[in-house]
């Protein structure tokens, strides 16, 4: 079911609808547990099977981890995350591993790559893992004990509606059960902040169907063959425009999401920030996917060792992290390689940050901005193109193909579609220079031509990037 589609508005409709009658309002983390599990098996009944079989594991085991015995807590917490690793591994890994590891026509491979890669999963194991870890640490047993020991049924609902909660299930943001559980309460109409979700609506869905849509069918051209057949300023055009679409596409899900939550009395957390104005990688690591980069830091990253133990052994654990990440994002090496252009860059970063003083000024912030997007940019192909072989041909085609001429029929389209981004992400840059008094003059007025765009100009519907992660 996807965000931009009547059925789910029709659901958020109804559940919202439903959701603030007095006689639910004791009930209301029921009805959305009801409504996600709806949402998740609109289309695919069968995965709500493996969503339910998710939702007991991490209720049991995470239970056991702050009500059970203290000698056995570190047991049952790594039995969970374990078990959490090991469903995503089947599903998601299998068909990588029956290519990489079995020759071709061998049953038992055959049966692997033929495992169906459930929607979401990645999303919702994450959830598992932070719930079975915030139970597990010191600093946070008191607090869930009391928000979560009046009943293995109170327990057990709380743990069903933080994993299913159906406005970011598929593709987050990734929220931390810490910052998701305590908020879990009676929720009442006058509390909406509708600004706010007005906000993060129209702004999601106008990323996600006028400008990430209709790039997607400009971008189409970079799957192999058809890239060939391109010039050298074509194929940047489509390289640029690609980069703006996945920026739109995925920001535009989290604001969304965002904004559905709030209607329900929830707050996500921000998951995007301008990440295409970074100076640097590590700024952009703060941008970009935010809930992603600081899940990898905080359950990741520090249990690494981070920073504080040396700095050969800090590049190391940069290096493990980002290939981690990208292998979190698909069952393809090329995601791997992702990662480790993406750790490499962190790593060299760190490096030459040590030995080298750049002077500040802006035509040096200028370069280094460019510097940013066009790598990542670049590593974006990977995520388009998923065979390396593919990769690797458009960039000689890329180098081959240099001339002046260009396919105006793809150029223009993703010129006209990408300027709003390059707007967005320069008023951001210009906000301190604008006084506060004009931005509430012509808030209204932005709004409403989102509106319009998204009614008069939305292109032909498709599922989010993200979904396949």
């Amino acid at each position: 079911m996807l965000f931009n589609s009547y059925q789910f508005i029709a659901l958020v409709a109804v559940s919202f609808f439903i959701y603030y009658l007095p006689p639910i309002k004791n009930r209301q983390p029921v009805l959305l547990i009801l409504a996600s599990f709806i949402f998740y098996s609109a289309n695919h009944p069968k995965l709500l099977l493996l969503l339910t079989f998710s939702i007991i594991i991490n209720t049991i085991t995470s239970y056991l981890v702050f009500s059970g015995s203290f000698k056995y807590r570190k047991a049952y917490a790594a039995t969970g995350v374990c078990l959490n690793l090991l469903t995503l591994a089947f599903f998601k890994y299998s068909p990588l591993f029956g290519k990489s590891f079995f020759p071709q026509g061998n049953s038992v491979g055959h049966f692997l790559m033929m495992i169906p890669l459930p929607i979401g999963i990645s999303f919702f194991t994450f959830l598992g893992i932070t719930l079975l870890v915030d139970s597990f640490r010191s600093d946070r047993i008191a607090e869930y004990k009391v928000l979560n020991n009046k009943s293995i049924m109170h327990y057990s609902i709380n743990t069903a509606l933080f994993i299913s909660f159906f406005p970011q299930i598929l593709a987050g943001p990734i929220v931390k059960a810490h910052d998701f559980i305590p908020q879990i309460k009676t929720k009442y109409l006058k509390d909406i902040d509708w600004d706010h979700c007005f906000k993060a609506l129209v702004l999601g869905y106008f990323l996600k169907m006028v400008i990430a849509d209709n790039l997607k069918d400009m971008t189409f051209w970079i799957a192999y063959p058809y890239f060939q057949g391109q010039t050298a300023i074509t194929l940047i055009a489509m390289l640029f425009g690609y980069s703006i679409q996945i920026f739109s596409d995925f920001a535009g899900y989290s604001l969304i999401a965002i904004g559905v939550a709030g209607l329900f009395g929830y707050r996500l957390p921000e998951n995007f920030n301008f990440p295409y104005i970074s100076q640097s990688f590590s700024e952009f690591w703060t941008r970009w996917h935010i809930s992603l980069s600081t899940f990898l830091k905080e359950y990741l990253y520090f249990p690494l060792g981070g920073n504080q133990k040396g700095k050969k052994r800090t590049y190391i654990n940069l290096m493990i992290v980002m290939v981690l990440g990208g292998f979190w994002h698909g069952a393809a090496w090329s995601y791997a390689v992702w990662g480790f252009a993406h750790g490499a860059a962190l790593a060299v970063e760190r490096f030459l940050r040590d030995k080298i003083k750049v002077p500040r000024n802006n035509v040096i912030t200028a370069l280094k901005v460019a510097m940013v997007f066009s790598y990542v940019s670049v590593a974006w192909l990977l995520f388009k193109l998923p065979d390396f072989n593919h990769v690797v041909s458009f960039l000689a085609t890329l180098v081959n193909n240099i001339n002046t001429s260009f396919n105006l029929h793809i150029v223009l389209p993703i010129a006209i579609y990408s300027f709003p981004i390059v707007v967005y992400h320069l008023l951001y840059l210009l906000r301190n220079r604008t006084s506060i008094s004009y931005k509430k003059l012509l808030e209204p007025a932005v709004y409403g031509f989102l509106l319009f765009m998204i009614i008069t100009n939305s292109g032909s519907s498709n599922a989010f990037i993200y979904f396949q992660f």
